[in-house]
């Protein structure tokens, strides 16, 4: 998301007029009056400036270390202090799509070096650009990613080197060098749009296009919503600079397919589109990942473009967010065919920059409402995590320096001038110093309730949180250029809103409205305007927030709620009232003092009613082990995963699953899979990443397999620092029909379970709930005497003592026989059992404890008449050996048996003997 303007008055315009005005006038500022009304402290220019330096030096901490220790790679690794090439270190899934080795890193920050007013550096960066980026890489990339990163960094750059150029001060060498680049890269990812729909290809080889057979792409038949519609900008706006249509005209394409296939009854788009029929494949519906910058491009291609077909969709779309999904503060997915029923109980982080793009729009309120949410939500955890739910708990806690809330920040304050906004910007450069921030630059948190750190620095860390940050604590003044001027893509890239004056349409591009009837309001076709969001009630916007204030329970201080009485007519003979409330869980006390003393209430009591509310616990998480058993592992060697919400429920089955593993090909089953054979009847490992996990578990359950073990590709994750999480299913019905056991295991776990397969033929696993590990139960001791003797030797005053064993050896078979009733332990079980058969062993005591199994065992062959009356005992000890745990009894004769043998057995074994 980005934005434009700062001026303050209002229009009431017309579709096809008064757009150049609108362009220069569409944003945000407020009246000074009103800001010093507000509920938080004013904060002072020397302040500003203070806090100002603090993150331009805060930049020059992330892109220095990105310079010295990353360049020309695409990405730092702050934690490793070294460059990410693609390649060189493990995969990571889709997250790696970003990556093309041309520099990413760089190419993104240009434009913020001229917003931060580093002019020298700009120039230079721009020199290395040209001079060392190559795009001809056999590299498979995004075509979203790459699109917003890298051809939108590569025309923000242009767009400033070309403002310098001709002040005559800087640039005069430079001769659009970055257009070029910009164009070859336009035709590198035209290939992906050669669909029968028009809709995009999510992928493409920079090399060989999608088709080639070098291409490694060309076999996906998704992608998502904001992947198809999110291009208009940056091809309109290459489109519009170099005078090639083309670009434009298959970015126009796409949006036309996606607004075609929008469900006609609500209006609202799904999440993931079939790229060539254009079918629906999941119809959950929001404003967060998955269709977030669709929305977005529709009102900014208006903004650019001057098209007005892109402002009558978006409004149409609007209505339906706000009538379906937004329930302020929340904004909830719901399935695009029944809009009424939400489909999950989680938000994501993406959708933070949704009250941004409500200011653009001028609809204010709202925008303050789930601003403050996300705000409280900052204040429990630091950062937002990647997802939350409506409670506000965590529900996937990574936090990879997103700038999307940092964005509506900047918006509401230019907005509204309210310095609380300042304040909220200043808690994020605080938040990022104390919890980001490590040597070699700053590293995303890959749990924001451990605070542990995960290798990786995303380029748009630089591209648009410093912007959005330095911007917010900056006058117009200050900046090396008029930020009226330009719109900012969804990467932050700045593109010249004259481009829909100064450039005119490519042929064919104009599209004709929507001819569908919508209900219009205020803000339709007109500019945002602080007067009249705020007509004479300066606190207007602080009382928004103060009924978000407290919503998730930080920083209230607590004091005991107060007793509040009320009259109900409680007869003395009609009780049903009292028991009608008690069904409802309304406990009433009545006051000892409570009979009212009116005469016309005889009869009524006063009643107390006490309530207290609490925030419930964590929901939580049953860990599930993965326990190597074949050898030379034995059960020694146990792994802890997590469960996932669909699919067989491993609590229910006894004794667990069993299996041999086998990798699937693809690693990450998200295309066809072509190991079918070697699949069937064992269990799969398949690679977290580039598409849903009931996906991947629905392929590998066609193939044949009897359950999935999933790995984390984000390297380095382990179960000890990062807390376990449920993997969720994809809204789809056929979620249903998987009945696999699916198990979740980080990266670290992950290797081992890898390196034993290549290290071993065949690796069988155990998969079961953690509760019923083999040997893991809680520790117990014992003791067990047992006394040898003679038959007929046991008289009855022994027996009536309580339950005795008897031992009678003869022919070298030892007979078990039970003495008064059966034995039970309460935390073991010793179970008698008669052997018929000579010479097979008797298995007296069946315990699996913490430390080891206990066995007696009568030996096959006799080896005479000292063998007839030898006791065998072995142990397991934590190590897998094993020793003798008594001495030989075979010496002593029948009449000295009144020794006797004592066993301690507590603990869990390591193996099954």
């Amino acid at each position: 998301m980005g934005g434009i303007g700062n001026h303050l008055h209002w229009d009431h315009l017309s579709p096809p007029l008064g757009i150049a005005m609108m362009l220069k006038t569409l944003l945000l500022s407020s009246c000074l009056g009103w800001v010093y009304c507000q509920d938080s402290s004013i904060m002072s220019a020397e302040e500003k400036n203070t806090i100002r330096e603090q993150i331009v030096e805060m930049f020059d901490h992330a892109y220095g270390s990105y310079m010295k220790y990353a360049y020309p790679a695409d990405e730092l690794m702050p934690l490793s202090c070294r460059g990410r090439v693609r390649g060189l270190e493990p995969n990571r899934g889709d997250i790696d799509d970003s990556l093309g080795k041309f520099s990413l890193t760089l190419i993104d920050t240009l434009d913020t070096l001229v917003v931060l007013n580093k002019l020298d550096e700009f120039e230079e960066a721009v020199k290395k650009t040209v001079r060392d980026v190559r795009l001809d890489n056999d590299v498979v990339v995004s075509v979203f990613e790459t699109n917003i990163r890298v051809l939108g960094g590569l025309l923000g750059a242009h767009v400033m080197a070309e403002l310098l150029r001709e002040r005559g001060e800087r640039m005069q060498w430079y001769e659009d060098e970055l257009l070029h680049m910009a164009k070859d890269l336009g035709h590198r990812l035209l290939p992906a749009f050669n669909t029968s729909s028009g809709l995009p290809y999510p992928r493409v080889n920079l090399r060989y296009g999608v088709l080639n057979p070098l291409s490694r792409t060309g076999t996906e038949s998704d992608t998502c919503t904001a992947c198809a519609g999110t291009m208009i900008l940056e091809f309109a706006a290459l489109s519009r600079l170099t005078g090639d249509s083309v670009f434009e005209e298959h970015a126009r394409k796409a949006l036309d397919v996606l607004w075609e296939k929008r469900q006609r009854g609500s209006d609202l788009v799904g999440t993931v589109i079939n790229i060539h029929n254009g079918d629906w494949v999941r119809r959950d519906s929001g404003v967060g990942a998955g269709i977030d910058s669709y929305y977005e491009y529709l009102m900014k291609a208006y903004i650019l473009l001057g098209d007005n077909v892109y402002l009558e969709r978006f409004n149409i779309h609007y209505s339906a967010i706000m009538k379906y999904i937004s329930q302020p503060p929340l904004l909830l997915n719901v399935h695009m065919h029944n809009p009424t029923v939400s489909v999950r109980s989680w938000m994501d982080s993406l959708l933070a920059f949704f009250p941004g793009l409500q200011v653009l729009r001028g609809d204010l309120k709202p925008a303050i409402e789930t601003h403050e949410m996300l705000y409280q939500v900052t204040k429990q955890h630091k950062f937002l995590p990647e997802a939350f739910t409506t409670e506000f708990r965590v529900h996937w806690g990574q936090h990879p320096l997103r700038p999307e809330f940092a964005e509506s920040t900047y918006y509401l304050y230019k907005a509204t001038g309210d310095p609380y906004y300042l304040r909220v910007g200043q808690s994020i450069v605080e938040k990022l110093n104390a919890y980001a921030r490590v040597p070699c630059g700053f590293a995303a948190v890959q749990d924001v309730r451990t605070g542990t750190h995960e290798d990786r620095m995303d380029s748009f860390f630089l591209a648009e949180m410093f912007k959005y940050l330095y911007l917010l604590f900056t006058e117009k003044s200050q900046l090396p250029f008029d930020i009226d001027d330009f719109i900012f893509t969804t990467e932050a890239h700045l593109l010249p809103v004259s481009l829909s004056t100064t450039q005119r349409p490519c042929k064919g591009n104009n599209t004709e409205a929507p001819t569908l009837i919508q209900e219009e309001d205020m803000f339709t076709y007109s500019c945002p305007s602080t007067q009249t969001l705020f007509p004479n009630n300066p606190s207007f916007a602080k009382t928004i927030r103060d009924s978000y204030k407290y919503l998730t329970g930080v920083g209230r201080a607590f004091h005991s709620l107060p007793v509040r009485e009320i009259e109900l007519p409680l007869h003395d003979t009609g009780m049903e009232p009292v028991e009608f409330l008690k069904s409802m869980g309304i406990s009433l006390t009545p006051l000892h003092e409570a009979a009212s003393s009116d005469s016309e209430h005889k009869g009524v009591y006063r009643v107390k009613l006490v309530a207290e509310v609490s925030q419930a616990p964590e929901d939580e998480v049953l860990p599930i082990i993965v326990q190597l058993i074949s050898p030379p592992f034995l059960g020694r060697t146990v792994l802890t995963g997590g469960p996932a919400k669909f699919g067989m429920d491993l609590t229910k089955k006894e004794h667990g699953v069993k299996g041999s593993i086998v990798k699937s090909s693809p690693y990450t089953a998200c295309g066809p899979i072509h190991n079918e054979d070697e699949l069937k009847g064992h269990i799969a490992l398949a690679l977290r990443g580039d598409c849903m996990f009931a996906g991947k578990a629905r392929r590998l359950q066609e193939a044949g397999a009897v359950g999935v073990i999933f790995i984390d590709n984000r390297e380095g994750s382990n179960s000890e620092e990062t807390p376990l999480f449920q993997m969720v299913g994809d809204g789809d019905s056929t979620a249903d029909l998987l009945d696999l056991p699916l198990v979740f295991l980080f990266s670290r776990e992950g290797a081992v379970l890898t390196a034993a397969l290549e290290e071993h033929s065949n690796v069988d696993v155990l998969l079961l709930p953690k509760e019923r590990q083999l040997g893991h139960e809680k520790p117990v001791g014992m003791n067990i005497k047992f006394r040898l003797a003679e038959e007929g030797e046991l008289d009855e005053g022994l027996l009536a003592r309580g339950p005795t064993l008897e031992f009678v050896l003869e022919n070298g078979e030892v007979r078990l026989e039970e003495k008064g009733e059966e034995v039970l332990l309460e935390k073991g079980e010793v179970r008698l059992e008669e052997e018929e058969e000579k010479g097979e062993e008797v298995l007296l005591v069946e315990e699996e404890e913490e430390k080891g199994e206990v066995r007696l065992e009568e030996e096959e062959e006799l080896g005479g008449k000292e063998r007839a009356g030898e006791r065998h005992c072995t142990a397991v000890s934590d190590d897998g050996s094993t020793e003798p745990c008594s001495e030989q009894a075979g010496q002593t004769s029948p009449s000295d048996s009144s020794e006797t043998l004592d066993i301690n057995n507590s603990g869990p074994p390591d193996t099954d003997v």
